[in-house]
């Protein structure tokens, strides 16, 4: 959402591209939606979240499962941890339109695809997409050809961020209904921000109609995370630095709510890896769980 794009694409990632593009969304993107699809294919049912569409729109090369980055045994973590915030999102998504609220801001929405998998639910809300005007082109073309098309109530929302557009402007423009709550997610993103920026999100999020939620994730210090799985969060940071994308945001739990106190939340709560971990992956034969490590706040307005 606020990183730049890499240009260390593959050629699988190209291939998706029928018309000669030259962008396609962020590798950390693309690498999501296959780890997603990863885990509908080699874990044990039942699964967390099925989701191949994000595979049909990357369209990678056949020997896509052997990348370095694929491997089964060293990415479970990982994968765990996506597919868990993914479908802690949508049961959350899910609830809230239960209440009545019918509007749903993805911030840095990549290659999300609960519009295609859900739309039984989607179809009853308005869905904003917020991402690169890149990524946001790219996907509408890929969903066009695939036949998804883009529905009226599916907005994507371009937003340039390092050109400094503001994408709160851009949502309004976008047909958001500013007096009506909605849901906000944003996973994946606080790491690479500052807290400076953070803290612009959190507080224009806090303006939202009363009722609106936000959930979004962030990182714990290196030291909070378990021992076993601390070397996989290592190698996962020296691949964010050396990429141009380094984590330069951490914080406790106590940390992460007091920002959003002072932001002006009326309710804020913590959930823990644990307690997603005791949800979705209870009673598992094939042990994958997520580790320690990425945590969500829950603000409400």
């Amino acid at each position: 959402m606020y990183r730049k794009r890499e240009g260390n694409e593959s050629r699988g990632e190209r291939a998706a591209m029928h018309d000669k593009q030259t962008t396609v969304p962020d590798h950390t993107a693309v690498r999501v939606a296959l780890w997603r699809a990863l885990h509908a294919q080699i874990d044990s049912p039942p699964h967390v979240l099925e989701d191949e569409i994000g595979l049909r729109l990357v369209a990678p090369e056949d020997d896509w499962r052997q990348r370095p980055d694929m491997d089964p045994k060293s990415t479970s973590g990982f994968r765990a941890s996506i597919v868990a915030r993914a479908r802690f999102i949508e049961d959350l998504v899910t609830e809230q339109l239960g209440q009545g609220v019918t509007q749903y801001v993805i911030l840095g929405a990549g290659l999300d695809t609960f519009a295609q998998r859900r739309p039984e639910i989607a179809s009853q809300m308005r869905i904003f997409e917020v991402d690169q005007p890149d990524t946001q082109g790219w996907k509408k073309q890929r969903l066009n050809e695939l036949g998804f098309g883009i529905p009226e109530w599916l907005r994507l929302v371009p937003v340039d961020f390092e050109a400094g557009w503001s994408w709160w402007e851009q949502l309004k423009d976008s047909c958001f209904d500013a007096s009506r709550p909605a849901v906000v997610a944003s996973t994946g993103v606080t790491q690479y921000l500052t807290k400076d920026a953070i803290m612009a999100t959190l507080r224009q999020v806090a303006t939202l109609a009363p009722g609106s939620t936000l959930a979004m994730t962030f990182l714990l210090p290196f030291t909070f995370t378990e021992t076993k799985k601390r070397p996989e969060v290592e190698e996962a940071e020296k691949g964010a630095r050396s990429s141009g994308t380094p984590f330069i945001s951490f914080f406790t739990p106590p940390e992460m709510l007091s920002l959003a106190r002072e932001a002006g939340f009326r309710k804020v709560q913590h959930v823990s890896s644990a307690e997603l971990n005791q949800r979705y992956f209870t009673g598992r034969t094939d042990g994958l769980s997520l580790p320690s490590g990425e945590e969500f706040l829950i603000a409400t307005t």
